[in-house]
Order: C-alpha cells, then sequence, then structure tokens
C-alpha cells in the first residue's frame, strides 16, 4: 500500500465511516452495472490507500484492475496501459472504431493517434467487457497527463457501464484532471482513534506519557502513527532517549543559537512536558523568546504539550548536536526533573556525566525495577547498560553488563546485547558468571550460525550452570533441546545428543523441568511412553501464573499439539503472547505470535492468522525470519495460493540450507501437501506428506499423518497410509481428544470399503463439532460427501457437500472449497457465488419454498404446490432457518420483500 495504514479491520476506520459507505455502496452499484466514480483526496499517509482496500475487500465479485502515478518518468498512457493489461485480448469484442483506437495507442497496430472523447469511449467499454469491473488508480495526481485525461473522461461516463472508477491522489496539481468527479477529503484521524491504531500494533511496554506524546506528534495522520510506532518498537532504551533515525527535510541549523539549545532540550525530554521544558531552560539562561523561530519555523509546536513537527526530528536534533550540548541539555534536565519521577532523574543524569560515577550508577541499578515496569526489558537493559559504563571497579562492571545483556537479548536487541557481552567478558566474572557469559554467547551464535551447531556449547553451559545456578542451565538445557527440535533431519545427532541431556537425572516439578524430561523422552523412547509426561508438563503450565516460564511457553504449545488438546494450545499461545507483550521480550515474541497464528488457522480464523503473521514479521529480526515463515506457509496452504507458496518455498529451502533448519523443511513439505490435496492433486500431495511423515517431527504429530492417508487413498494407493495409520491410531486414541478422534475416525473411514466407512465419517463429524478445527471438520463433510456421491446418494452427498463449501469459501480455504464445489457439480448442484448474501446463498428451490412459506403456506401446501413429500419440505426449511440464522416461519414472512424471487423459475 502507498500509504501504510492500518490492517483493514484495524482501528482508524471508524473516523472513516462516510466516506467507507459511499464507496461500497458505488462497488455495489457497479455490481449490479451502474457504474459511477469518487476520488479520495489527502495527505501522504493519510489512509487513502487502505480505505481503497477496505472497500473493496467489503464487496466482492467485480474484476480488480489496478494502476498507479509514478511522476515524472512516466510513459504516455503508461497508467493507462497497467490498467487494461490485464483485459487487453477483450478489445477484439469492441466495436472497429474503439478496437483501432485501443489497439493503436498500445502499440498493437500502426495508425494516427486517438481523439480523446474517442479513446476514452473504447476504455470504458474495454473495463467493462465480460462483468464488472472496479479501477484502483491510486497516487493519481502523480499519473501522466494522457493517461489521466482518458480516464477522467471516462470515469465521468460510467453510469451506464458496470465499471467504479476509484481515485485517491493528494492535493497537488496532477489531480485537477479529475476536477468535478465526486470526491471525499481525508483528514487525519480524532485523538482517539490515532491512539487505538497506535495501541493495536504496539503492545510493548511503553510510558503512556511518551505514548501520548507519540500520538500527538503524529497529529492524527496515520502513516506518522505507524511510523512513530515502528520506532518505538525498536528504540533500545523503552522511551527514554530519542530513537535513532535519518533526519527529515527539515534543517534547523539556521535557526539562532537560543533556538537549537531549546530545541536539543525538548529533543532530550521525551515526555513532552512544557514546565519541565522550561525549567531546564531556564538554568541554562534560555528565555522564552528562544521559541518563536522555532515555532514560526513550523518545526516546534508550544501547547499543553511540547511537539515536533515530524517525530524524527526529534532524533535528528539530538543526534547532530555536540556531545558537550547534549550533556548539558541532560544535566538542566536531571536538575529539573522532580524527585517524584526518580528514574527519569537518574536516566538524565547518566546522560550528563562522562568518566565513572559509582554513585550515578548505583542509582541508575536502584531505578531498574522502575524502569523496566514503564518500559520493559529494552528499558531495564538500557538503564543497566549505562550503570555498568559507568561503573569504576572491574567486577562490579562486569557484573553489571553481564546482566544488562540478558536482558538486553531478551529484548530482542542481539546487537546491543552482544557488545555489552564483550564488556563483560572483558572483565573478572566469577564461575558462576563464566558461565552465565558462555550461555549467552551460546544463544548469540544461535542467531548466526546453523541450528545444530549451537547444541554442544549450550549443553556445554547448562553443564557449567548446573551446580551454581539450576533455574539458568535448565534454560540452557531447555534451548539446546529446542535447537536439536528445530535442526529436525538437518541435526539428527545435536538433537539425539539433546534428548539424553534433557532425560538425564530426575526432573525437577518445575514446569520448565517437566516439559524437559517430557521432550527428551518423546525423542528417545517415543511418543506413547511420553504421552502421560507431556500431559503432565502442559497441565503444569496451564497452572503456573500468567507470565511465567513464559520464555518455553511455545515448546509447551507443541507438546499440546502433539496431544491434539487446542485448547491448552490455544490457551498457552496467548498467555506468551501476553506476557511478551507485557514485559517486552521481543526475543521470544516471534515465537509466540507463530504459536498463536497457526492456532487461529487451526480454527479457520484465516484473517487473524495472518494479521498476527504480520505482526511477526515487523517485530523480527533477520535471524528470527522462520518464526513468521512457518506460520505463513501453513497459512497460505490452507488459503490454496499456490503463486504465494511457490514463493515462500524458495526462501524456505533457502534459509533452511543457510541456517540448518530442518524443522523448516518439514513444515514446507506439510504445507505442500495440504495445498495439493485441497487442489486434488493427490500424488503431489502424497510425495510432500509422506517425506514430512518419514521425519516425524515433534509439534507435527497432529497434522502430518492425516494428510499422508486422504492423498495415499485419493491417489489410489492406500497400501502407503497403512504404516502410517498404525501410528495414527495409536496416538489419537492415546490422547482421546475431540480433535484426535475426529481425525482418526475420519482417515480410518477413509480406508474402510463399504458401508462401514458411513459410521465412521460420521462419528468423526460429530467428534470435530466439539472441537475448535472448524476447516477440518468442513474438509471431513467434504470427504463423507464425496464418499455418499461415489455410493450414489446424491441427495445426502448434496447435503455434506453445501454445508464444507459454506465453510471452507467462508473461512477462506479457496483450494478446498473448489473441490467441494466440483464435487457439488458433479451431483447437478452449484455453490453460492463468492460473497453472496445469505439470501443470494438460498438455492431456487429452496427460494421457491421459502417464497410460499412467507405467503403462509403450510409444509403440506408447499409439498403439494411443488410435487414433494412434506418431510423434504421440513428438510429445505431447516436449510432455510439455517442458512439466514432465522428460528420461525414468521422471521421468514417479515423477509418476503427481500427473497430474491428472480431465483424462482
Amino acid at each position: 500500500m502507498a500509504d501504510g495504514i492500518p490492517l483493514p479491520d484495524g482501528p482508524g476506520f471508524l473516523s472513516r465511516a462516510p466516506e467507507l459507505a459511499a464507496l461500497e455502496s458505488l462497488l455495489r452499484d457497479a455490481r449490479t452495472g451502474r457504474g459511477g466514480a469518487l476520488v479520495l483526496r489527502g495527505d501522504a499517509g493519510i489512509g487513502k490507500t487502505a480505505l481503497l482496500e477496505r472497500a473493496v475487500a467489503a464487496v466482492p465479485g467485480p474484476r480488480r484492475l489496478r494502476a498507479r502515478g509514478i511522476g515524472t518518468d512516466a510513459l504516455p498512457y503508461g497508467a493507462l496501459h497497467e490498467l487494461c493489461e490485464p483485459v487487453l485480448a477483450a478489445a477484439e469484442t469492441l466495436p472497429e472504431p474503439q478496437r483501432e483506437a485501443v489497439e493503436v495507442v498500445f502499440a498493437l497496430r500502426d495508425g494516427r493517434r486517438p481523439e480523446p472523447s474517442r479513446l476514452g469511449l473504447a476504455v470504458r467499454a474495454l473495463l467493462a467487457a465480460g462483468r464488472p469491473a472496479v479501477c484502483l488508480v491510486d497516487d493519481a495526481h502523480a499519473l501522466d497527463p494522457d493517461s489521466a485525461r482518458v480516464l477522467a473522461f471516462a470515469a465521468r461516463r460510467a453510469r451506464t457501464a458496470p465499471v467504479a472508477f476509484l481515485f485517491a491522489g493528494r492535493d497537488e496539481p496532477g489531480l485537477r484532471h479529475f476536477a468535478g468527479l465526486p470526491a471525499h477529503r481525508l483528514d487525519g484521524l480524532g485523538r482517539d482513534d490515532a491512539a487505538a491504531l497506535f495501541g493495536s500494533r504496539f503492545r510493548l511496554p511503553l510510558d503512556e506519557r511518551v505514548r501520548d506524546r507519540l500520538v500527538d506528534e503524529s497529529r492524527g495522520n496515520p502513516g506518522a502513527v505507524l511510523e512513530a510506532q515502528r520506532e518505538a518498537a525498536t528504540e533500545p532504551t523503552g522511551g527514554y532517549a530519542p530513537p535513532p533515525g535519518p533526519p527529515p527535510d527539515l534543517d534547523p541549523r539556521a535557526l539562532p543559537a537560543r533556538t537549537r539549545r531549546l530545541l536539543l532540550l525538548a529533543a532530550a525530554e521525551p515526555l513532552g512536558d512544557p514546565a519541565l521544558l522550561w525549567k531546564a531552560a531556564a538554568l541554562l539562561g534560555i528565555g522564552t523568546d528562544a521559541a518563536a523561530p522555532a515555532e514560526e519555523a513550523g518545526l516546534l509546536h508550544l501547547g499543553a504539550r511540547v511537539l515536533f513537527a515530524h517525530p524524527r526530528l526529534r532524533s535528528s536534533v539530538h543526534a547532530a548536536a555536540a556531545p558537550a550540548d547534549r550533556r548539558a541539555a541532560h544535566a538542566a534536565l536531571a536538575e529539573a526533573t522532580a524527585r517524584t519521577d526518580p528514574d527519569r532523574r537518574a536516566w538524565h543524569r547518566a546522560q550528563s556525566v562522562v568518566a565513572p560515577d559509582e554513585a550515578v550508577a548505583a542509582e541508575l541499578e536502584a531505578s531498574v525495577p522502575r524502569a523496566r515496569a514503564r518500559g520493559g526489558l529494552a528499558a531495564a537493559g538500557a538503564f543497566l547498560g549505562r550503570a555498568a559504563a559507568l561503573t569504576p571497579d572491574p567486577a562490579r562492571r562486569a557484573a553489571r553488563a553481564l546482566t544488562a545483556a540478558r536482558l538486553q537479548l531478551g529484548a530482542g536487541n542481539p546487537e546491543t546485547a552482544s557488545s555489552l557481552l564483550a564488556t563483560a567478558t572483558a572483565g573478572p566474572l566469577d564461575v558462576r558468571g563464566r558461565a552465565l557469559a558462555a550461555l549467552l554467547a551460546a544463544r548469540l551464535g544461535l542467531r548466526t550460525g546453523r541450528c545444530g551447531d549451537a547444541v554442544a556449547p549450550l549443553l556445554a553451559a547448562a553443564r557449567d550452570l548446573a551446580p551454581h545456578d539450576r533455574p539458568r542451565a535448565r534454560e540452557a538445557c531447555l534451548d539446546a533441546l529446542a535447537a536439536g527440535l528445530v535442526a529436525g533431519r538437518l541435526g539428527e545427532h545435536p538433537l539425539t545428543r539433546a534428548a539424553r541431556a534433557a532425560t538425564g537425572g530426575e526432573p525437577g516439578r518445575h514446569p520448565a523441568d517437566l516439559l524437559l524430561d517430557a521432550i527428551g523422552r518423546q525423542l528417545t523412547r517415543g511418543h506413547a511412553a511420553a504421552a502421560p509426561h507431556l500431559r503432565t508438563a502442559v497441565d503444569a503450565f496451564l497452572a503456573a501464573p500468567d507470565g511465567r516460564d513464559h520464555l518455553s511457553a511455545w515448546l509447551a504449545c507443541g507438546a499440546a499439539t502433539d496431544l491434539w488438546d487446542d485448547g491448552a494450545w490455544r490457551a498457552l499461545a496467548e498467555r506468551q503472547l501476553a506476557a511478551a507483550h507485557r514485559t517486552g521480550a521481543r526475543g521470544v515474541l516471534p515465537l509466540a505470535l507463530r504459536q498463536l497464528a497457526l492456532a487461529h488457522v487451526h480454527a479457520g480464523e484465516f484473517d487473524d492468522a495472518a494479521a498476527l503473521v504480520a505482526e511477526a514479521r515487523a517485530t523480527t529480526d533477520p535471524w528470527n525470519v522462520t518464526a513468521p515463515l512457518l506460520a505463513d506457509l501453513v497459512l497460505t496452504a490452507w488459503r490454496g495460493d499456490g503463486e504465494r507458496l511457490d514463493r515462500l518455498t524458495g526462501t524456505a529451502a533457502r534459509v533452511a540450507r543457510d541456517r540448518g533448519h530442518g524443522q523448516l523443511l518439514s513444515v514446507l513439505d506439510h504445507a505442500t501437501s495440504v495445498l495439493h490435496n485441497g487442489a486434488g492433486r493427490y500424488e503431489t500431495a502424497l510425495r510432500s506428506a509422506r517425506r514430512a511423515a518419514r521425519h516425524d517431527d515433534p509439534g507435527l504429530h497432529a497434522f502430518v499423518p492425516s494428510e499422508v492417508v486422504e492423498a495415499a487413498v485419493r491417489a489410489g494407493r492406500p497400501e502407503l497410509a497403512e504404516p502410517v495409520m498404525d501410528l495414527l491410531v495409536e496416538r489419537t486414541r492415546a490422547a482421546g481428544t475431540g480433535w484426535a478422534d475426529g481425525i482418526g475416525l475420519r482417515s480410518r473411514a477413509l480406508l474402510t470399503a463399504g458401508p462401514g466407512a458411513e459410521d465412521l465419517f460420521r462419528e468423526a463429524i460429530h467428534a470435530l463439532e466439539r472441537t475448535r478445527a472448524v476447516p477440518q471438520l468442513a474438509r471431513t463433510r467434504l470427504l463423507y460427501g464425496e464418499w455418499l456421491r461415489r455410493e450414489a446418494r446424491r441427495g445426502d452427498a448434496r447435503a455434506q457437500l453445501r454445508r464444507a463449501h459454506e465453510t471452507l469459501a467462508s473461512i477462506g480455504a479457496a483450494g478446498f472449497a473448489a473441490r467441494a464445489a466440483r464435487e457439488l457439480a458433479a451431483c447437478g448442484d452449484r455453490p453460492a457465488r463468492p460473497g453472496a448474501t445469505p439470501l443470494e446463498r438460498l438455492t431456487p428451490q429452496e427460494t421457491r419454498i421459502a417464497l410460499l412459506v412467507a405467503d403462509g403456506a403450510t409444509s403440506k401446501e408447499a409439498a403439494r404446490e411443488l410435487f414433494l413429500s412434506p418431510r423434504t419440505v421440513d428438510a429445505h426449511l431447516r436449510n432455510i432457518f439455517r442458512k439466514l440464522g432465522l428460528t420461525s416461519r414468521r422471521q421468514l414472512r417479515d423477509l418476503k420483500p427481500q427473497l430474491p424471487a428472480s431465483k424462482v423459475g
């Protein structure tokens, strides 16, 4: 998106309700044959593109054609060609004069340049050819003039064609071509909406006063809100210092010296508190007249809060100042800061000194708990890291730097952590300190090396820590086990070493101890022997206070899926994510987001999963790119998007090879099998599923085997499913959950010949109806419907296939929905078109019955009229009530004016 504004369902759209309603109305008109045009005007970042995308998503059906202005480098008719290129083949259907105009402009034939009016009419006809269309033209102010004139001409005459023209652009001269068209100007969001937008995507700890200042400085521009949000998320002090960033175009150097000093004070004071600013200014001898030049230049606004014209201007002013000037500003702010805010006072004081000073360092260290409560791990690490830099005693400096390094690594700042670790290891450390330093070095190495290579140093750190710090030794052993699991098929030897270490000795009663022992047993003794221990560990995590052990909760989520317990999986994922947000643990945030995204995919909540994947991509560092990638692979496969999965496959293969990430290859094989099972390409699905099953990665036990069974049976090679089926039966029976029972029964049904399969399908459906597994329930209905059709029971098959298709289409499982649609067509039925309203989803027969009953007919009367049995009419009525969400015939009578009578023939 050009504007880079919020997710389609995020905050910020409440202020846009009138514009959104106008856009959706225009698109609905185009869908019924009446076109039109609308121009959205507004500043960069104001949300024009996001609003267009939201409206288009809300009104499915029309073909979407896109173009974008690119400014002075554009070729004549360049944007017009971009817009029309997908439908150029339809030019053959145009009248000869119009066809000639189009083909000459697009260099498909020689000829004189056509008149703009003839070309405009030709373009309107071309865009409307075949089916309704919506033309999305972004950055319309930057279109090449030839394209702008033609598109404006076509848009003014769109009322008689099924084409909607939506233009978005800034108030610049290029937008004059669209004068006279209906237009809406987008202004900034209201403050509440801007604050909600900031909070929707930034959930790490941040001082509320800093948050308020960032929101106010954005002035309601969603793009500026999100930019401030991104800077706050990557700022390593938790809001105590201006984040680094490139300076904007505004330049304060031409201002008077006293004004520049005032700007520096304002930049160093992150709260935007005018009273504090003027108190500090007075200490430096700066009068109130110093503000006028900055205000006149548009750099600073002084009101209830001190606001810069651009969020990054604060950073650039602070970075450009001479070190001595920065220290003087912080010294004044430290003296001016009330003693009721001791942590900010300590921070400013620490920035004002150069030489080591134990009193200042101790004051910073004492402020760490308060800083952590306000700004999370990053703020705590920043305070302690600065304290270490100001500590005269080498041993104390090394200890403080080591703790600060651990905090910064947990906050997702590996570069800062590495620098602090170097400081720590340069000083004298005791035995425990050296072991902790080795653990941190191994964790940092995991970010740059191959996964399996990290196992040995992590196990060594665990061994050295065990006599001195059992909790940290447990963390190291869990890290080693996690590294081995991630290495998977590309690191079997390291995984075996980690598994043996995990099961050595009697486990403690701490949840992480129990999990370590359980996964170790799973790897060394098999799932059946480990299942009771996995259950104990998962229950211990569920019973632990919120936020406890969130560093290892993602491993507990994997254990919950191997136990087929989707309730525990979802609960643990939600708790881990909440704890990571609350504490600012950006190091584990992508892992928590990945687990919750996968849980949403499992529940058929694909849009929610996509939002979590996007957040994971935005908050991860290059090392952890696998976390969002794993979830994206599975989500993309379920959505049936083969082109996107092909692109992701190349990335996944490269990352797996470079990082030794064997688990990623298994997830890729699983995702590929889901995609091809949905598309009905069973041989391809079978190859991928068998490859994933061969390695039997923990965390995938509940997902891979059923894909093997379905692909093998549908490919006509059921014998290849037998070994996997034996394992699946063993694991699902031991689990005893609805999810396990449903998948196990469905897989047995696929391998059962004759009428015995029907009972198994019915039992599977009943079991899955008690779970969160909406997509799997729909797939089971699809498989049952396919079986019924092959048994020549077309009426029963249609009932199952319709329900399967409705669910799969509504959640966005396009591949499986298309498969269900093909099966319905083979039964002589047709599914409702995508985006249809509940009334439009009624079949012609259901519509006839609904109209008769709405007129007061009884079931018997309707049956006589339509030559059906009363029982069949009642069955149709149940479907009608379910589709429309009704409970009585009286409600149906109230809907009669809206019933689609045109479907009755």
